[in-house]
């Protein structure tokens, strides 16, 4: 026991000596220590000292370098703004110098002038004494021509002036007169041989369309069978194509009426298939109707496209052709539109390449032109508006668009070629045999020209003559002036365009005559 408690002591002991002999041992480290980083820190600042005493040096150099740079720059800019300063200068100085001169100069002048301001002020003086006495002689020759003219000179002023007024108005209507008259003698002698030659390009045959169509028949007894059983044939041939069948007494002979030209053709077609074959009844009346009817619209199309070919033009819409087919039973005063469109065209192609103008476009223009009367069976409006839309769907050229309604002065004529269509539209419905008017509207258009005429003050009597186609007017020589007669005739003929409807032109003629009787005993 004892030797275990001296063993206890003696290794307590022997740890409080081991720990304060470490203690002592770590503090003698940690002096070495921190006497090696005093040398450090003392090393570095040397260091550091040394090198920015470097760096300042350094800098001071540059500084200084810097420093006469500049002082040498600015010294050269400075001479260079001395010699600009003196060359302004010296131009200031030279600039300064002419300025006296022209001073000088100037002042030269301001005293010539005023040499020449005090003899013209001499001379006013001297004017004006002298027009003072030339005022008084005026007065005093007036006075004397009033007195010995009777006429004051007001009096004798307005009437050298109302003379004057009547002799210039009569010079220039005589002139005016002269003018036109010169103007139509050539615009006539060339449009003539234009026009001639354009019409001698061209041989076009025109039928007249009438709104029936006759029928031969083998023999009478066909009519019983085209009638059939209790009229049921004749109903369901009326029915399937719109067109009335006449019976009568004539032999046979079988007569269609109807206004629609194009079923009235596709009757006949029927009607003559169904009699060559003999087998007549209901059915088979649709069935042949029906075939008749492409047959008519192939032979329209066929006939548009003959036309097309014959013309040179290309690249019309399909359903621009298909109306114009539709113009080949469309007629106009008796006048078949398809031939008058074709003749229209060629007329127009011609003028216009006797011109030097594109007679190809007046071409697709002339035969365009009339194109909406296919379309006014079926459409509301004027064949002028529908020719206009549909030629405008179909994309056709403003001056095709310009020449439909300008033919009719619905818009004004914005083309060359406009003009020579809407003159050939003119010459082919004007030609002899071109067109027919029944006997009733045509007494109407003369009256309607007789009262338009005497409806101005001044006509005597009139004649319509010529078969409508003149208009001769008599005056009364105290009432109507020459100057006046073609005033007269000018308003006369532009309310006849735009009163009354007619084909082709009206020539209006004014004649006055003046008799002077005397007799010798």
């Amino acid at each position: 026991m004892e030797l275990l408690l001296t063993a206890l002591i003696v290794g307590v002991v022997a740890s409080v000596a081991g720990y304060f002999g470490g203690q002592a041992a770590e503090r003698g480290r940690l002096r070495r220590a921190r006497s090696t980083a005093e040398e450090e820190a003392v090393r570095i600042r040397a260091a550091a000292e040394q090198e920015a005493e470097s760096l300042r040096k350094a800098e001071v150099l540059a500084g200084k370098e810097g420093a006469f740079r500049a002082k040498e720059e600015w010294e050269r800019e400075e001479a260079r703004r001395r010699d600009d300063v003196e060359r302004v200068e010296r131009r200031v100085q030279e600039r300064q110098e002419l300025l006296d001169r022209q001073f000088v100069l100037l002042d030269e002048r301001v005293q010539t002038q005023d040499r020449r301001a005090e003899s013209v002020a001499s001379r006013e003086r001297g004017l004006a004494g002298i027009e003072e006495d030339l005022d008084r002689r005026a007065g005093e020759i007036q006075q004397r021509l009033e007195s010995l003219a009777g006429l004051s000179a007001e009096e004798a002023k307005r009437q050298l002036i109302q003379g004057l007024e009547e002799e210039a108005r009569a010079t220039a209507a005589q002139r005016i007169r002269e003018i036109k008259e010169e103007a139509r003698r050539d615009a006539e002698r060339e449009a003539k041989k234009i026009i001639s030659l354009a019409i001698q390009r061209i041989a076009a045959d025109h039928t007249a369309e009438t709104t029936v169509s006759v029928v031969a028949l083998p023999s009478d007894e066909m009519k019983g069978r085209i009638i059939g059983r209790e009229g049921r044939n004749i109903r369901a041939f009326e029915q399937a194509t719109g067109i009335d069948v006449i019976i009568d007494d004539t032999p046979e002979a079988v007569v269609l009426s109807g206004f629609d030209p194009i079923r009235r053709e596709t009757a006949r077609i029927a009607l003559d298939k169904l009699v060559s074959d003999g087998r007549i009844h209901p059915g088979r009346i649709d069935d042949v109707v029906a075939r008749s009817r492409k047959e008519v619209e192939n032979g329209m199309r066929e006939a548009a496209e003959e036309v097309l070919y014959e013309l040179g033009i290309h690249g019309l819409h399909p359903e621009l052709i298909k109306v114009l087919g539709r113009l080949k039973f469309r007629t106009s005063y008796g006048q078949s539109q398809l031939l008058h469109a074709k003749e229209v065209a060629l007329l127009a192609g011609s003028m216009a390449a006797e011109m030097g103008f594109d007679f190809t476009l007046a071409k697709r223009m002339g035969l365009l032109h009339d194109i909406g009367k296919g379309l006014t069976h079926e459409h509301e409006g004027t064949h002028v508006e529908l020719g206009y839309q549909l030629c405008k769907k179909y994309g056709e050229s403003d001056q095709v668009l310009n020449a439909i309604r300008a033919h009719h002065d619905e818009e004004p004529h914005r083309y060359p070629e406009t003009f020579l269509v809407t003159a050939a539209d003119a010459i082919s419905g004007s030609r002899p045999g071109a067109r027919r008017e029944n006997f009733e509207t045509y007494v109407k258009r003369l009256e309607r020209l007789e009262e338009i005429a005497t409806s101005f003050p001044g006509v005597e009597r009139c004649f319509a003559i010529q078969a409508g186609r003149e208009l001769r007017i008599l005056v009364t020589p105290e009432v109507v002036s020459d100057e006046a007669m073609a005033r007269l005739s000018e308003e006369t003929a532009r309310r006849i365009e735009q009163e009354l409807q007619y084909p082709g032109q009206i020539k209006v003629v004014v004649v006055r005559e003046t008799r002077a009787v005397d007799f010798a005993r």
